[in-house]
């Protein structure tokens, strides 16, 4: 069924592989790569390089070079993965806290560095300084009252506006590519798919400071996902330096799969859980090299980030946590219920951010960006400011959530009732009855998940950079947090009920609710982006708790497979259908029973398949053919008569090798003779000079027959990254099947729309 040639004869794929003229091989934007051809540019290159070796010392030093050059790349994408992470959390720290006030000892101090510095600062009121000044204070030197309250809240909306303003100007003008969370493109990219300037300098440059600036003014979105693209265009940018990944789009994808590892790394302080983020969601080719050297950059990545030392506690983020009590059976309960609530926030999540982004896409609304964000934004500001919960950055409010009570806790969450006969170790602190802080905590809490789970349905798509991480995360550990406090309570009071008599006795540490809202941000997470594995890896690297894996597992099987029980997509895969991109993903199962002459092209009814012939076409016949279709490549056979096929030419090759030969060889002109047979065709004696186009033929195109099951074509297409396939029965050429069509059947064997797939 499937032309045995196209796997063992892809050695020799083409003649021209030493690239005889410009531009061969590259790929037109929006186009998708060859892997197959790819991969045989890769070895041929590959043999060139060690058969020269053996010639000289200098040809056996450039061979080590480049076999180095790989982990050079790695090296180099770590250090400025890290080196940008590192000061974007700096940034973003400073200009949060510049919406509430400003250091006078030094305007660039955030209020924690400010009040580090400060000699005047006692252990109880470490958060008041005399350094660090609020608006009302700077402006009318009134700290409290009704008329110091509405200044600081005009002054952190007006600070809130300026960045949204600026960042979404400058992703307009600038980098369009740079809105967004990066992630749904950067999967289609490394299926094989082009999208020229997405990963270009002026999108890293202009997405690394609109990050900064988007965060800081306090929208319901995060930077994580984000630096997995900001990453992803270090390694474009490094790739581009070495020859060996330039010139090989397949070579290149490898190294942004490593890119991927190391953006995740930094993003969340944790190499393995990027390594396996990046097989896990984004990756679609990942060959055990690969996962080496992502690691390498992964490690790399983290540990610049840890020379950095954004948040001056040594660690890698800033909701770093330690918990000092076991879990016990009874609690795989509630845990297993935070999963559910996970995998409903997911599902409502993604319907509901599909649903407004494609009216978004379809109405008026998507002609004004910059009016739609600063809505949001001043929306986001006015409605934040009151609650002390949503005031704060994000990962400050994880952070919180995430946090074991000791004795040393100032937040509200911690207000307990203490017995003032207590004589315990700082970190064991028994359970305690709940105090008015508490309570407040508890409604404030409350509205602040109401009002995270409907903005961050319309913050999420807009025109600006926006990671979805950390708002999740948010939404679950708010909820983990109030159900941990809940459970606290009811073990306190009852626990003479037989779920805690064995395990719960008075006076003893027994539930922790920063771990419920752990479990609860896991929970979130999975049931928005449908990750399992490298979720736990991630959430356990945060924590350094090995101990709590299980609740974690728990929790994130249980989101999936409540999510799934809804729709099996994830939002990165909706955004990619959202956006007609050609992605064939690895996850969907095919199980229809149709066949490839169902599905190829033409159709009865259609004209014939556009043909070359071997031997008896002219260069101006094939311009015309050119000219008035806007295929990608065509089928080469023998005559019109027979359709015995020959092989396959790519339209952008044929036209850059016509091209050159009009300029470079004397006597090409419009009825020269065109053939890519060994031999040339006898001609009259007066006729021009034939042109052969022999090294712009594949000679192995990959065939199937007409009564091939679409479920097999579907998997060749995708374990072998095709471009197109050619139908045959007995050798006759009968039609072509391309990547487009198979993403055109499947939509339509789902009931869904043919034509919403956009590009090639």
């Amino acid at each position: 069924m499937v032309n045995a040639g196209a796997m063992s004869g892809s050695g020799n794929l083409m003649d021209f592989l030493d690239e005889p003229f410009p531009d061969v091989g590259t790929y037109e934007d929006f186009h998708t790569i060859d892997w197959l051809r790819e991969k045989s540019r890769d070895t041929d290159r590959h043999r060139k390089i060690t058969s020269k070796s053996k010639e000289s010392i200098w040809e056996f030093i450039k061979s080590l070079l480049d076999a180095w050059s790989g982990w050079a790349v790695m090296l180099l994408i770590g250090l400025l993965a890290g080196t940008l992470a590192g000061v974007i959390d700096l940034a973003v720290d400073w200009m949060t806290d510049l919406k509430e006030g400003v250091c006078l000892s030094a305007f660039w101090y955030s209020h924690e560095q400010c009040c580090w510095t400060s000699n005047e600062t006692t252990f109880e009121d470490r958060d008041k300084c005399p350094l660090w000044q609020k608006w009302s204070e700077l402006l009318v030197n009134q700290s409290e009252g009704a008329s110091a309250y509405i200044l600081n809240y005009l002054m952190y909306i007006l600070w809130a506006l300026l960045f949204a303003f600026l960042a979404v100007s400058l992703v307009r003008v600038f980098a369009p590519y740079a809105c967004g969370s990066g992630i749904p493109e950067i999967k289609t990219i490394l299926s094989g798919f082009i999208i020229r300037g997405y990963l270009g300098k002026w999108t890293l440059l202009i997405k690394t400071v609109t990050l900064v600036l988007v965060v800081s003014s306090g929208l319901s979105l995060g930077k994580e996902g984000p630096l997995v693209h900001v990453a992803c265009c270090c390694g474009n940018f490094f790739s581009s330096l070495f020859s060996k990944y330039s010139k090989n789009e397949g070579k290149r994808r490898e190294v942004l799969s490593a890119a991927a590892a190391a953006g995740v790394s930094v993003a969340f302080g944790a190499p393995i859980g990027g390594v396996l983020f990046s097989l896990e969601e984004v990756s679609y080719y990942f060959p055990l090299k690969t996962l080496w050297r992502s690691f390498f950059a992964a490690l790399v990545a983290a540990f610049t980030l840890r020379s950095i030392n954004p948040f001056g506690n040594s660690r890698l983020v800033l909701f770093y946590v330690e918990y000092h009590t076991p879990w016990y059976m009874a609690e795989l309960f509630p845990f297993i219920l935070l999963g559910v609530f996970g995998g409903l926030w997911g599902t409502l999540f993604i319907r509901c951010n599909i649903a407004w982004c494609r009216r978004r896409k379809t109405t008026r609304l998507g002609k004004y960006p910059v009016l739609e964000v600063i809505v949001v934004t001043a929306i986001t500001a006015i409605i934040a400011y009151p609650n002390p919960y949503t005031r704060r950055s994000t990962s400050e409010l994880i952070s919180e959530l995430f946090n074991d009570c000791g004795a040393l806790e100032s937040s509200q969450l911690c207000d307990y009732i203490n017995d003032p006969n207590m004589t315990r170790p700082v970190d064991d602190i028994p359970d305690r009855p709940a105090g008015v802080g508490v309570y407040t905590a508890m409604w404030q809490l409350a509205l602040a998940l109401v009002f995270k789970i409907v903005i961050t349905i319309f913050t999420f798509g807009m025109k600006i950079p926006s990671g979805l991480f950390i708002p999740s995360m948010a939404v679950g550990a708010m909820a983990g947090r109030m159900v941990g406090i809940g459970v606290e309570q009811l073990a306190y009071h009852h626990h003479d009920w037989i779920v805690f008599r064995n395990w719960c006795r008075p006076g003893a540490d027994c539930v922790t609710p920063g771990l419920y809202a752990m479990v609860g941000a896991a929970a979130c997470l999975g049931g928005v982006t449908r990750m399992t594995v490298s979720l736990v890896v991630i959430m356990f690297e945060l924590t350094g708790g090995l101990e709590y894996i299980v609740p974690l597992m728990a929790a994130a099987v249980t989101s999936k497979w409540v999510a799934d029980a809804f729709g099996k997509e994830g939002i990165y895969e909706a955004h990619i259908h959202l956006n007609g991109y050609p992605f064939l993903d690895v996850k969907d199962e095919f199980t229809h029973r149709t066949l490839a002459t169902d599905v190829m092209r033409p159709r009865r009814g259609e004209p014939p398949l556009s043909v070359l012939t071997q031997d008896s076409m002219t260069v101006e016949d094939v311009e015309t053919l050119i000219k008035e279709t806007d295929y990608n490549g065509f089928p080469v056979v023998v005559s019109r008569d027979s359709e015995r096929l020959i092989g396959f030419a790519q339209r952008r090759e044929l036209i850059l090798a016509i091209k050159n030969a009009r300029q470079r060889q004397e006597g090409i002109v419009s009825n020269s003779i065109l053939y890519f047979t060994e031999e040339p065709p006898e001609l009259p004696a007066n006729s021009p000079h034939p042109l052969k186009l022999r090294r712009v033929l594949n000679l192995s195109p990959f065939t199937v027959t007409d009564h091939t099951p679409m479920e097999t074509v579907v998997d060749i297409f995708r374990k072998l990254g095709l471009r197109q396939c050619l139908v045959t029965r007995s050798g006759r050429l009968l039609g072509i099947i391309t990547k487009k069509d198979v993403l055109r059947h499947m939509a339509q064997m789902a009931n869904q729309d043919p034509e919403s797939i956009m590009f090639n």
